[in-house]
């Protein structure tokens, strides 16, 4: 913050001799950058006031174009509310919200003028408000919520002076629930179902008392929602996701079932259904089709989390396992020559990560390794560079040293195979090399090639048996070494069409080492992994 003041003061310095200049454009510039690092800063709205004072406003210094600078969009919003347009204005600071929900882009008077709320038509205000909702998350971030709360009084305003405005009510309860005010967001989605029953102002309402948590009211509102519309499947997908989220699985498959039987195509009803019954078996299964689904529907109709839920925090699906201190230190042999340029290695450095939501995400996160030969690849692999001086890196060093090596082979590992993707994989080099790695010993590289090897055979289907055989001779292999048959089971347990009694073997093996683990890791380094995780993962 007192970056962000000092960094204002400097841009008000410049505006303010550009203006004693007749400088007005460079003022203006030099004022958009202040704006956006201190929005509410009175000395920069005095500065804007004497803009306004011009023949048009001002409004001309701050034009809106393609890809138009924050704090040029906010200045205008700005000199639009003080010529009398707050309504064209809104908009404009609302999309800045939207860009950037936690800056206090609305904390200046004139959005918390009761004024504002009564003369602007509030199926206008409605809708601006659903382009905020839709941008903000739901709920909103609690640290980014006080920034928002200005919206939140503009609506309460609004209602006050149209309290029958039945659009308005869905929408501020929306904003509500969002914002934490539960009670709130009941009250208004209650006045609006009564006002004008429908699909929309049931849906509203089962939101707002599902934030609340009054389930089984909840529950009703949505079922009557269907009602209105049998065919929205949405709706259904809603349903089931509330009953399983209180223990009420077998209600809720029933109802995500009835569902894709209307329609298995359905993109809202395919991931709950999916990330239902996951839940409900542990199924891999279920995840792989999932995730070929959206290989295969790329054009959905609004993003989907369910596949990045179901693998949070489980081993190789979203994450690197803390390092096994047993297996021997890497091969070096015979597949390295030469060493990589210091570009290969800020490359690597720029994609590695411990995390990945899950492994097709990593597979297409590792993309830009196609610009590093395979050769240096290997050699990253061999020797890993040491951790990025930024911030992942420090952590990464001060927690758990040795997981940055294995994030460094991981990623090296998943570059190779970007490399000659157009060749068939039976006979690719990108196979031979990552197949090379898998079986040349039982140690770090063994885990990083098995885990490439596993995340191509999510992102084609066509490679699975071949990587499934390939899984269940290396577990064979490494079931007596202490550590890595932890590790390689966690791998086959993340692999796509592996047969059942190869499965059940790999649970074997990862049930019984953590219930008599082998010497591994302390139990304070593990406790501080855990954190560093859920640190990374801005948990």
């Amino acid at each position: 913050m007192d970056d962000s003041r000092r960094s204002a003061d400097r841009d008000l310095e410049q505006a303010r001799a550009a203006l004693e200049r007749g400088e007005v454009h460079h003022a203006a510039d030099h004022l958009a950058g202040a704006i956006a690092h201190a929005p509410t800063l009175p000395e920069i709205h005095e500065l804007l006031s004497r803009l306004a004072t011009r023949a048009d406003g001002g409004l001309e210094l701050f034009p809106l174009e393609q890809h138009a600078f924050v704090g040029t969009v906010v200045a205008r919003a700005h000199l639009l509310a003080a010529a009398g347009r707050p309504e064209d204005g809104l908009p404009l600071l609302v999309a800045a919200s939207g860009h950037t929900p936690g800056v206090d882009w609305a904390g200046v008077p004139w959005v918390s003028d009761p004024e504002l709320g009564a003369r602007m038509d509030p199926g206008l205000l409605a809708r601006i408000v659903m382009q905020l909702c839709t941008a903000v998350g739901d709920p909103a971030p609690e640290v980014g919520r006080a920034a928002l709360r200005p919206y939140l009084t503009l609506v309460r305003h609004a209602v006050a002076a149209h309290p029958e405005h039945a659009m308005l009510l869905g929408a501020g309860s929306a904003l509500a629930r969002r914002l934490g005010e539960a009670t709130q967001a009941v009250e208004w989605a209650a006045q609006g179902a009564r006002l004008r029953p429908s699909k929309l102002a049931e849906i509203w309402l089962g939101y707002a008392y599902r934030s609340a948590d009054r389930i089984p009211e909840s529950l009703a509102a949505l079922r009557r929602a269907v009602m209105y519309d049998p065919d929205d499947l949405s709706i259904y997908a809603d349903i089931a996701g509330t009953l399983a989220d209180h223990g009420r699985m077998d209600d809720a498959l029933a109802w995500i079932d009835r569902a894709l039987l209307k329609d298995p195509e359905d993109d809202c009803a395919v991931h709950t259904g999916h990330r239902l019954h996951y839940r409900a078996d542990g199924d891999l299964t279920h995840l792989v089709r999932l995730a070929d689904f959206q290989r295969d529907h790329p054009d959905d109709t609004h993003e989907h989390a369910d596949l990045a839920e179901c693998c949070a925090d489980q081993p190789w699906l979203s994450r690197v396992p803390a390092a096994p201190d047993a297996p021997p230190d890497p091969r070096r042999e015979p597949f390295v020559a030469g060493a990589p340029t210091a570009a290969a290695v800020e490359r690597l450095r720029r994609v590695a990560h411990p995390l990945w939501p899950h492994p097709p995400a990593a597979y297409d996160a590792a993309v830009s390794l196609v610009l590093v030969e395979p050769a240096e690849l290997l050699a990253l692999i061999a020797d890993p560079p040491a951790a990025p001086d930024d911030e992942v890196g420090r952590a990464l060093a001060a927690h758990d040293p040795a997981l940055w090596a294995r994030c460094a082979q991981v990623w090296a590992c998943l570059g190779l195979l970007h490399h000659g993707s157009e060749e068939p994989w039976a006979g690719s080099t990108r196979r031979r090399l990552l197949v090379d790695l898998a079986t040349g010993g039982l140690d770090r590289i063994t885990e990083a090639a098995l885990f490439a090897l596993v995340t191509y055979a999510w992102v084609d289907p066509e490679a699975r048996p071949d990587v499934a055989a390939l899984v269940t001779r290396r577990l064979d292999e490494a079931a007596g070494t202490a550590g890595l048959a932890w590790s390689v089971a966690q791998l086959a347990l993340a692999t796509p069409d592996l047969a059942r009694e190869t499965r059940e073997r790999a649970a074997a093996i990862v049930k019984a080492e953590e219930l008599y683990p082998l010497p591994r890791v302390p139990r304070q380094r593990g406790r501080r992994t855990g954190r560093l995780r859920r640190w990374l993962s801005g948990r």
